[in-house]
């Protein structure tokens, strides 16, 4: 009887996930054993560092699974930390379950420029800051976790990064396996940024153009993205080194320009979409965000459309790129002036999980149906 009860629970144990690394426990090695004691059950479980920052939802999480199993009455979880030798093994087995085939064994690898690779890479792209590239972004990221999707988000806009603010991790840092970094999961995306890797969030970055390379490419190879179906990269605005970075490094990616109505922002707008032409990455589409403020009329009560930025300029840029790469380039979203889209990306709860119905959120999320 104990052991069929053993049996069963450490086949439980595979329904239990670690919440950093996203893999099965056992498939971690980090299931030590099983004691059971008629129907009592003590489960061994080795964490992959000491100071594991979810240990309670891990625990929790092993409970759950093995009182789930006929029999079992009462079950206890003992944690301890796995040696370096463990800690290797699973880096190795980490390597060859996330990674395309390394040139070298050990030879971190960027996922993403294998051939074979299944993850749709979605570049998004502004000419100019202050267009809102990052909030739709990490919001058209959250949208599309919450549509099912196994999703990445890339904050690649080095000098302004503002990703992890918005999406609530300002304060977190990746946990490093070895030579593994795993991205922090928020709102159901796996998200890294450089201003995760900051001793603190009043830190200046100032690189150049060889440093911003690297640092994308470590961010690409050294870090633990799995099995994705979708991968966003926040772009820093303007034509310079980064974006060029990308298209080298991510030459699957497909690029969605962001801009507003005015005409000072599409002109420049235009610039980015053209830059990626250049670089041979298709642009899939246009997003005019900020597009109109709906407002509640003090003299009739009717709600009307306030166009405070103008009109026309997604359509423009679109127009123009079609022309200028010989491909249709839709204007795929007009993203409305929205308060709330403002307030979720200061207090790290964006608007598709703290106000879907509000007008951005609606818009966000057919955005994230369309690009699929």
């Amino acid at each position: 009887m104990a052991d069929s009860i053993r049996k069963a629970v450490m086949q439980a144990m595979t329904s239990v996930y670690d919440p950093e690394i996203r893999r099965p426990i056992t498939d971690l090695g980090m299931v030590e054993g099983v004691e059971v004691d008629g129907s009592k059950v003590k489960v061994h479980v080795l964490l992959t560092v000491s100071g594991c920052p979810l240990k309670e939802t891990l625990t929790r999480d092993i409970e759950a699974a093995a009182r789930g199993v006929e029999g079992v009455t009462e079950v206890t979880v003992s944690m301890n930390v796995m040696t370096e030798e463990q800690r290797a093994n699973m880096t190795a087995r980490l390597r060859r379950a996330g990674a395309a085939p390394a040139s070298q064994p050990g030879t971190p690898q960027n996922i993403f420029q294998d051939a074979a690779t299944k993850t749709k890479v979605l570049v998004i792209a502004s000419g100019k800051g202050g267009v809102g590239k990052s909030s739709l972004t990490a919001n058209l990221a959250v949208a599309l976790a919450m549509q099912g999707k196994r999703v990445g988000l890339l904050d690649a806009d080095v000098y302004g990064h503002s990703i992890p603010a918005m999406m609530g991790i300002a304060d977190e840092h990746p946990t490093m396996v070895d030579d593994v970094i795993m991205p922090v999961m928020a709102h159901g995306v796996a998200t890294m940024s450089l201003g995760l890797m900051k001793e603190s969030r009043d830190q200046v970055i100032a690189w150049r153009g060889p440093m911003l390379d690297r640092a994308l490419s470590q961010m690409l190879s050294d870090v633990l993205w799995g099995d994705l179906d979708y991968l966003l990269v926040d772009l820093p605005p303007g034509t310079g080194d980064m974006p060029m970075s990308v298209a080298r490094q991510l030459p699957s990616g497909h690029v969605l320009v962001v801009t507003t109505p005015n005409e000072a922002a599409y002109e420049v707008a235009e610039r980015a979409g053209t830059l990626a032409t250049m670089l041979k990455q298709p642009v899939i589409g246009v997003v005019e965000n900020m597009s109109w403020l709906e407002t509640v009329c003090p003299h009739c009560g009717e709600t009307h459309r306030v166009e405070l930025f103008g009109s026309g300029g997604g359509a423009a840029v679109a127009d123009a790129l079609t022309l200028s790469s010989g491909d249709p380039v839709p204007l795929v979203a007009q993203i409305p002036l929205d308060v709330a889209l403002r307030v979720g990306g200061d207090d790290g709860h964006p608007v598709v999980v703290a106000k879907p119905d509000s007008p951005a959120a609606r818009a966000i999320t057919a955005l994230a149906s369309k690009v699929q």
